[in-house]
């Protein structure tokens, strides 16, 4: 690797791979197992209680997200994804190691704070190194290094899934996040932090629409993540199902490489409707047709491009209306997302002991849709697509 570009893009990679596509997201892969483990609780652990799990995990998420740009100034934009690696070991060996929801409720919580830290700093040190007309395909790379984590997490857990094989999902979280820190260590350059104070203020109205978008993606992915393999053990299908599902989001994933070309050939505003419209029927799917194992899998397909996309069109759109801050304002429009991934796991834990959780995700999915429309319709505050 010759270039600092080079070395950022595939460190950065490997440390979003790991804290977003195996940290942030291993609790809802290893739910169905742990569910029943009697190491945990003798009678099992209900919906209530494994939403608050779930949402918890997102707040550790949300304070990675706002306590990252303080160490940033402080120490660089590089040391807060050295924290996210270290809290993603030492989560993933304590739920590891879990003898009590609480204990398991720790360490998902540093293993979900791990994405927060990492995500929006890469954002700061792409600005530092990268010329600005490659820094949408570079931070585009970047974030869909979520679809390597995935695949790992999906391969792990057809092999060991089921109890206590659960507990080894997360040892592999532990080793992943060790070995990309390391390589961050190696391959990211020490970006010194900023002293000449900030450039201007961050255009907050520019932020409105992009911030609406977050809200509603943060939301999707998360209850998809959290209930899609609890979905399957509802419609009767392989517990190994849900690896495979998750491998497959991972591959699929791999199309939003090109999200930064598909922003500056169709406009920022028309992609990030379009993930989102992707994530809704794939709440539509999964909910209307989880006892089978194609349509589990189909969902698997069309969720795919909304999450890796989605995930990169934040990072790129904040990146057109704040280019000498594009650290700070995917903060401020994360934050607000994260907050509302606080929220949803915990609402639909409590939703399902008044309905079920196929009317949940098609109710879901036609919020989404709602948000797409108002999306195309808004204002967006970014630049025009190029003719």
């Amino acid at each position: 690797m010759r270039t600092p570009e080079l070395r950022l893009t595939v460190a950065g990679a490997a440390v979003v791979g790991v804290a977003y596509g195996m940290g942030r997201y291993a609790f809802g892969l290893t739910l169905p197992a742990l569910r029943d483990d009697p190491s945990l609780s003798a009678d099992g652990l209900d919906d209530a209680v494994l939403g608050l799990i779930a949402s918890a995990s997102f707040a550790g998420y949300l304070a990675g997200l706002l306590l990252a740009p303080v160490l940033s100034r402080r120490l660089g934009p590089r040391a807060p994804t050295t924290v996210g690696s270290v809290c993603g070991v030492v989560g993933g060996i304590l739920a590891a190691v879990a003898p009590s929801p609480a204990v398991l409720a720790v360490g998902t919580v540093l293993a979900g704070s791990a994405a927060g830290w990492v995500w929006a700093a890469y954002s700061d040190l792409a600005a530092a190194v990268v010329d600005v007309l490659r820094r949408p395909r570079v931070l585009a790379v970047i974030s869909t290094g979520t679809s390597g984590g995935l695949v790992i997490s999906g391969l792990v857990a057809l092999v060991v899934m089921g109890v206590p094989g659960w507990r080894l999902v997360w040892v592999a979280i532990a080793v992943a996040s060790a070995a990309a820190g390391l390589l961050n260590l190696r391959g990211t350059p020490a970006v010194r932090p900023s002293r000449s104070g900030p450039a201007g203020r961050i255009p907050l109205r520019g932020l409105a629409v992009p911030t609406l978008y977050s809200i509603a993606f943060h939301v999707g992915v998360t209850t998809f993540f959290t209930w899609a393999a609890d979905m399957l053990r509802r419609g009767g299908l392989d517990a190994g199902l849900a690896g495979a599902l998750y491998v497959l989001v991972g591959l699929v994933g791999l199309v939003a490489l090109g999200t930064g070309g598909w922003c500056a050939r169709f406009g920022t505003v028309r992609v990030a409707a379009a993930c989102l419209l992707s994530i809704a029927a794939s709440l539509v799917i999964l909910g209307a047709g989880a006892g089978s194992a194609l349509v589990a899998l189909g969902a698997a397909v069309v969720f795919a491009p909304g999450i890796m996309g989605g995930a990169a069109v934040l990072a790129v759109w904040t990146a057109e209306i704040a280019p000498d801050r594009s650290g700070e304002a995917l903060t401020v429009v994360v934050a607000v997302g994260a907050l509302a991934a606080v929220i949803a796991p915990a609402v639909v834990g409590l939703l399902l002991g008044l309905v079920s959780l196929t009317a949940v995700l098609v109710g879901l999915a036609a919020l989404l849709l709602v948000t797409a429309a108002g999306l195309l319709t808004a204002r967006s505050g970014t630049p025009a697509p190029p003719p």
